[in-house]
């Protein structure tokens, strides 16, 4: 009786819960198309995350926020904003955005390029981080509260290890790779950085330093070593930003609104959010958008760790998700050439692998340009190894060409928990994923030997596509991690450049006419609410993994939780050979 009044109550809510969600969707479908007015302000507030993939088309309001705002959507309203008469000014607004180098890279151009028209471009920052002051340095003038801090202070990147951590907990974990900087596993059997490691994180260090020390005296008027010279004095109170010539004053955003509307000569500011003037069309911006002079251009994302499957409510890359995509590009006839925005850090080999083949079906039917956004590393960059046209960041970390393999050895653990494991099995290699022995030497060797067949498989697609000899992209591959403009001079991609440059030479390699204006067709669209919901529910687990995530959380080690819930170490530790950057990292 109990489970039947349980089953009654469950059914009751989802009932009334589908009800609300479809309610909200039809009023949504109806909502009425947004009007902008003439001399408007384009407000536009970025708060945390900035995705490459669409998010969640609408909100119920009382539960949330609205919808996250895009790279593309970012880079669309500038680019209209700039044309359109009815907007007069842009007040940019970053608070504790989430955005990695490329988006950083992009977003600040993006903001140059609207400061172009003649428009008034102000920043003004709250509590701004590295990244929020980074973006802001492209307005014309930069403000913020009086009581305020600015938290620059130069870059550092911390990687954390967890052999020590393990070795509490009796867990090993096994690791073989092909590279000599593919060294992703080292978190889980070192307790520092390697030699290779520490090379690589010092070379991005100095690549994303300068380029942090240029971007600021470019924007602030200053020298090179008198920005370096205020750098090593951060973190600064508000006064002592003003005072090094950071920001140009200290005001709260009301008299900063003021300022602008005095700027304009109008008696009231006119303000427009950025969720309003995301949904205004090219048309009305004044550029064209409309009629039998405008070709379509697909705009594919493709973000996150690489993992096989066919499920559209997964987060992350999934080959079947990604190539059913292509082939939908593919086999549109109006689509006239596609953009394939990678943000990966690579993952499974055998599903980037499809779809690197996918990748190329679709070039031998419509022209492709390749657009790396913060990453397009290991697996990330196999899949775009096309022969297309490449174009990068500076600031993109790519690369990393290079196999690794990961196996946990829980034994230990089973032991220390009283749990035993008997085992019965034919076949010389039948127990070499098992997670109750480390790997003999002969399962070993059996697995470098497929490790190294898979890294020189990467090397020939690489040297193919590339059009260079192997013996010239060996010594670049090894799975070391470059940065977009280290990566151009080693050959590894074509270009610097972002979404305005891959529309350039979409529309280059698809010969549409200079006259003609361009749509960009994003591939996914947004997800409605109820498809949210339902890939919530339906989101399963790793039964191994969550139960040592819960062992190391009630153990106090809070740190090695949060390692093991990430996507790409719950991709890796399933086994099987992986094309994965070799760390992540944050760097503030």
């Amino acid at each position: 009786m109990g489970k039947f009044l349980l089953g009654l109550l469950t059914g009751a809510i989802l009932v009334v819960l589908i009800g609300v969600i479809g309610f909200f969707a039809i009023a949504s479908l109806r909502s009425k198309p947004v009007t902008i007015a003439d001399g408007s302000t384009l407000i536009l507030h970025l708060w945390g995350e900035v995705p490459e993939k669409p998010p969640v088309e609408f909100s119920i309001p009382g539960l949330g926020g609205r919808s996250s705002i895009t790279v593309e959507n970012v880079w669309s309203m500038l680019r209209r904003a700039a044309s359109d008469s009815r907007i007069k000014a842009v007040i940019f607004e970053p608070e504790e955005a989430g955005v990695g180098w490329g988006t950083m890279q992009e977003i600040r151009a993006d903001l140059e390029n609207f400061r172009k028209s003649g428009k008034p471009l102000v920043a003004f920052l709250k509590s701004p981080s590295l990244r929020d002051y980074y973006m802001a340095t492209a307005a014309s003038k930069i403000y913020m509260p009086p009581s305020d801090m600015l938290n620059l202070k130069g870059i550092g990147f911390q990687m954390m290890y967890f052999k020590n951590t393990l070795d509490k907990l009796g867990v090993q974990v096994d690791v073989e790779h092909a590279g000599a900087y593919k060294d992703y596993g080292d978190q889980f059997t070192r307790a520092s950085m390697s030699p290779e490691t520490k090379e690589v994180m010092n070379s991005l260090a100095d690549g994303l330093y300068g380029d942090l020390v240029d971007v600021i005296a470019r924007g602030r008027g200053k020298d090179a070593a008198a920005v370096k010279a205020i750098i090593d004095n951060g973190p600064f109170l508000a006064k002592q930003a003003k005072a090094n010539g950071l920001v140009d004053d200290l005001r709260y955003e009301d008299e900063v609104f003021g300022e602008v509307k005095t700027t304009l000569h109008q008696t009231s500011l006119k303000k427009t959010s950025e969720h309003d003037y995301s949904r205004v069309t090219d048309a009305s911006a004044g550029l064209g958008g409309s009629g039998a002079n405008t070709e379509q251009i697909a705009f594919v994302v493709g973000e996150g760790t690489i993992a096989r499957g066919d499920d559209a409510d997964t987060s992350g890359l999934q080959s079947g998700v990604f190539d059913r995509m292509l082939e939908r590009v593919g086999n549109d006839s109006t689509i006239k050439a596609a953009i394939i925005r990678i943000n990966s850090p690579g993952g499974e080999v055998v599903a980037s692998d499809d779809m690197w083949r996918a990748m190329n079906q679709l070039m031998a039917k419509k022209p492709i340009v390749i657009s790396m956004a913060d990453e397009a590393a290991s697996g990330g960059y196999y899949m775009a190894m096309t022969g297309s046209p490449i174009l990068a960041y500076p600031g993109t970390i790519t690369g990393s060409i290079g196999v690794v393999f990961g196996k946990p050895n829980l034994h230990g653990l089973y032991d220390k928990l009283g749990i035993t494991k008997d085992t019965v099995s034919r076949g010389k290699y039948a127990m070499i994923d098992s997670d109750y022995s480390s790997l003999t030497p002969d399962e070993r060797a059996k697995l470098k030997e497929g490790i190294d067949a898979t890294y020189d498989d990467f090397l020939d697609k690489v040297s193919k596509a590339r059009k260079k000899p192997v013996s010239e992209i060996a010594p670049v591959a090894q799975g070391r991690v470059w940065l977009g403009n280290q990566a151009k001079d080693k050959g590894l991609v074509d270009d610097m450049g972002g979404i305005d440059a891959a529309v350039r030479k979409a529309r280059e390699l698809a010969k549409i006419p200079a006259s003609s204006h361009v749509n960009l067709v994003l591939y996914p669209g947004k997800k409605s609410l109820l498809e949210y919901i339902m890939q919530a529910a339906g989101s399963g687990g790793d039964d191994e993994l969550d139960s040592l995530a819960a062992i190391a959380s009630r153990a106090g080690f809070e740190p090695l939780r949060a390692a093991l819930r990430d996507s790409r170490v719950r991709v890796w530790m399933h086994g099987g050979m992986m094309r994965m950057t070799p760390f992540s990292f944050d760097f503030r």
